[in-house]
């Protein structure tokens, strides 16, 4: 007797990839995961991506004129700077460093200011740089800004707004916030950005750092509303932050008087005192009205914490 069909036939079993068909989804997947974790990290390590603190330097230069001065921000954080007076000042001026180091890196460089410029000025430690206490982030290192300004106009006698604002790289994302949204005499940039996600995706055009980046600093949001007179330098072979950032800044600018100098053959970490830097300061100090005597007189008072 025939069995029927369906029993005589055998039910084909199931077909499995070989390990040559399941690599690719292997190594898909694998990429996958792997470009996940390396944007988990990324966002875990922003702040040590971004901030380079270091507490050591000469903290007391024979050769460096200035006053240690200690003050607080808003917050209660306790923060460090140092004052450098001139004896005639023509101008206060607030700098702000980068975002590595601490101010004692700068310390030929705002002296050589203060004496090519016949200028006082203050540089400032933010918070978790050098004697500054804390750990930077984005709303500390801004508040710190506006403690050190408010600190260097008690001390000078001068209006917050007749304070010359001075940055360099991270500095000036500093002080572009403080220019807008406080005022300023003036606005000096060295090697600066549009923005921090900006220049993180020019390092990293492979992750969306842009939606990524918590710490922002976007001064190209901000610089339309600044119509002060503003001087802006950028390194010609910054490997940093490119010169197009900083040219693209400039183009923001509400500034009705305003001066972009490339450094020929300068790359971001370079001395940016060139003698076209140098030129370009002095005959921009001297298109700033001049002083009032009460606060020159205001400027130059006071014990030295260096050399005499």
């Amino acid at each position: 007797m025939s069995q029927p069909a369906s029993d005589a036939k055998t039910a084909a079993p199931p077909r499995r990839r070989r390990p040559w068909q399941r690599a690719p989804l292997r190594v898909l997947l694998f990429a996958i995961g792997f470009y996940l974790a390396v944007m988990v990290a990324m966002m875990l390590l922003e702040r040590s991506m971004i901030f380079f603190p270091s507490s050591d330097g000469d903290w007391n230069p024979s050769w460096l004129q200035f006053e240690d001065v200690n003050f607080q921000a808003a917050d209660g954080t306790k923060l460090h700077g140092w004052f450098l007076p001139h004896p005639n000042p023509r101008e206060m001026i607030l700098f702000a460093h980068g975002n590595a180091g601490n101010l004692s890196h700068r310390a030929s460089t705002v002296d050589r200011i203060r004496r090519d410029h016949q200028v006082s000025i203050m540089i400032f430690d933010y918070r978790g740089y050098g004697k500054s206490e804390g750990v930077p982030d984005e709303e500390g290192i801004l508040a710190d800004a506006r403690a050190a300004r408010a600190w260097l106009a008690q001390r000078t006698g001068r209006a917050e707004k007749e304070i010359v604002l001075m940055g360099e790289s991270l500095g000036g994302g500093v002080m572009v916030d403080l220019a807008v949204n406080d005022g300023a005499r003036a606005l000096i940039l060295e090697n600066t950005f549009t923005s921090l996600p900006d220049v993180g995706a020019y390092h990293y055009p492979w992750l969306p750092v842009r939606w990524l980046m918590r710490t922002r600093l976007d001064s190209a949001s901000k610089i339309p509303r600044y119509t002060g007179p503003l001087l802006m330098v950028h390194a010609e072979y910054d490997e940093v932050i490119p010169m197009e950032f900083g040219r693209r800044l400039y183009d923001l600018a509400g500034s009705e008087t305003k001066l972009f100098l490339p450094l020929k053959g300068q790359f971001h970490n370079d001395d940016p005192m060139t003698p076209g830097y140098e030129t370009a300061l002095k005959a921009f100090f001297s298109r700033l009205p001049p002083l009032a005597a009460a606060g020159k007189k205001a400027a130059g008072a006071g014990s030295s914490g260096g050399a005499p």
